[in-house]
């Protein structure tokens, strides 16, 4: 029978076999591909054993809220890739960050986080951790003093986002990770951006990772889903009873088609990083933009904390153009090729102006404080030839 992954001979597995082989639960039909369980409950062979399983004394399913094959499968597939103990999968990534906070946090806690997150991160920790009791501070990320003027009193969790949207700023995982360790606290990286294939927040000192999987797990625009990734005990103290109780499952079929978008993440991520890499290039020799922001370029403002903690530079480049927003609408509004749109990580090129759509929640003050305007327009770069996207963004630049 083929290794399901939960051998120790799966563990030395190289992340492009995990993502092929890893949570592959057969059924007694041996099916290649992995299988669906569309179900929302399951029945038993008696009301004895009906109630050991309620009560936890025995394994096995109870209600797909909880659990299920499928969901089973993506979550033990990504634990495999991340390095993580377990994972548990959730509706969206907006669930995982909430499921993460809410289900953990209790009042009195304290919150340090940078000011480069994403609007609805930022939305949580402003409106919805005050109301639980739950204090939150703010901080320059990309400065360590900061952090460790926030961090020289006790913490419950930092929550950090890099490389950050849609700026690209970077963090330093294992710096942050050492100073929120000794304030008492654990630190959470959404690590959206990098995907696993780039970056491995566990492995830098992180306790717990954060997922959007909607965006390059899927990679392909179909569904929703989220997941969170820390130490298998951790899970069930802080966390279980919330998932359990409030609902943020993932659907058993957005489940399965994120297993099977797993298969092609390692390749799809690389082949869209060396795209990014090259258009790049190409839109800082232009005349009509003011500067570029991508990882893997020794010009980004942080590329060196990047270099030290990716493995590439990433499928998102920010560029900022010399005229304001009429400027970046027509540019927008030229293209022929790429499609506007607020996604990211997809096979297809997909372009945003982040300032009146995905961070149109934030105050003007709180764009600025994270360097946002009018100027900036986030490129996620598909799996098209390059040149083509080349070409697209030039003659809209015109």
């Amino acid at each position: 029978m083929a290794d399901n992954g939960s051998t120790p001979k799966a563990k030395q597995w190289r992340p492009a076999t995990m993502l092929v082989r890893g949570g592959q639960t057969r059924s007694e039909w041996g099916e290649t591909s992995e299988g669906l369980y569309l179900t929302s409950g399951y029945v038993y062979p008696s009301a004895e054993r009906h109630q050991a399983r309620m009560a936890g004394e025995e394994p096995g399913y109870i209600y797909s809220r909880y659990a299920n094959p499928t969901v089973r499968m993506f979550e033990e597939r990504l634990a495999m890739l991340e390095g993580a103990e377990d994972c548990r999968a959730t509706s969206s990534g907006m669930a995982a960050v909430n499921t993460m906070l809410a289900g953990a946090c209790k009042p009195g806690d304290r919150i340090v986080a940078p000011r480069a997150l994403f609007s609805s991160n930022i939305w949580i920790l402003k409106n919805v951790m005050p109301k639980m009791g739950v204090a939150v501070d703010w901080v320059n990320g990309a400065d360590l003093d900061d952090w460790k003027r926030a961090l020289s009193k006790p913490v419950r969790f930092v929550l950090i986002e890099t490389p950050s949207n849609p700026m690209l700023d970077a963090v330093d995982i294992a710096e942050v990770a050492k100073l929120t360790h000794a304030a008492g606290g654990e630190l959470i990286v959404d690590n959206v951006f990098a995907s696993p294939v780039l970056q491995k927040p566990l492995q830098l000192g992180a306790d717990w990772v954060v997922y959007s999987a909607t965006k390059h797990m899927d990679g392909q625009g179909r569904v929703l889903g989220g997941a969170v990734l820390g130490k298998t005990k951790a899970i069930e103290d802080h966390i279980q009873q919330y998932y359990r109780h409030t609902g943020p499952s993932m659907s058993p079929f957005n489940a399965w088609v994120l297993v099977k978008g797993l298969e092609t993440l390692d390749v799809r991520v690389s082949r869209m990083a060396q795209n990014a890499a090259l258009i790049a290039d190409r839109l800082a020799q232009h005349p009509a933009v003011s500067q570029v922001r991508y990882p893997g370029r020794k010009d980004h403002p942080h590329h060196a904390v990047h270099a030290k903690q990716m493995a590439g530079g990433g499928t998102l480049i920010a560029f900022e153009l010399k005229g304001g927003r009429e400027d970046a609408f027509a540019m927008l509004n030229k293209l022929e090729l790429i499609d506007i749109s607020n996604n990211l990580g997809d096979s297809k090129s997909l372009i945003t102006h982040p300032a009146t759509t995905t961070h149109r929640s934030l105050t003007d003050q709180e764009r600025a404080e994270a360097g946002l305007t009018d100027k900036w327009i986030r490129l996620s770069v598909g799996l098209e030839d390059a040149e083509d996207l080349a070409s697209d963004l030039e003659q809209a630049l015109s």
